[in-house]
């Protein structure tokens, strides 16, 4: 009689055990499938094409740059400026979801170029003057403009 019990407990334990751990990995396994699918949808936009040709063509030139100056070299910390800002704005279009991927157009993939390209503009800026100097003010101002018109594009 003992024995039947005791393969009985087993089972339910076996019977609860496969149930609540096979739910949670189906329940993680359509996470991972639904994270894939956005990702997939991110990377075959024309916007990101955009981004990831301006992010080749820097890496590109940084490569070349590295093998003849130091880190110090102006270029190069202009650069990975840039690299960094084109990081952030991937990761930005990363958090979208895939419904939103009819939105990630050419159109906005240049407008997140050139907006990038301003930033370092100002960056380069400030190097050199303060936050009032006119020329650091008109700077900013084109920032925002295209900041406005890519928050415009995604809602």
């Amino acid at each position: 009689m003992e024995p039947k019990k005791t393969l009985f407990a087993f089972a339910f334990v076996l019977f609860f055990a496969f149930n609540c751990f096979g739910q949670t990995s189906v329940k993680t396994a359509d996470v991972k499938a639904g994270q894939n699918s956005a990702l997939q949808s991110l990377k075959s936009s024309a916007a990101y094409a955009e981004i990831l040709l301006k992010k080749t063509e820097l890496q590109a030139n940084l490569e070349s740059l590295v093998l003849e100056y130091t880190e110090e070299y102006p270029k190069i910390k202009e650069i990975r400026f840039t690299l960094d800002a084109l990081q952030k704005e991937t990761g930005r279009l990363n958090k979208m979801k895939s419904a939103d991927a009819s939105q990630l157009t050419l159109a906005l993939g240049k407008l997140v170029v050139r907006k990038i390209e301003l930033e370092a503009d100002v960056w380069a800026l400030l190097k050199n003057y303060n936050d009032g100097h006119p020329d650091v003010k008109r700077a900013k101002r084109k920032v925002e403009i295209y900041e406005a018109a890519i928050r415009e594009i995604l809602g």
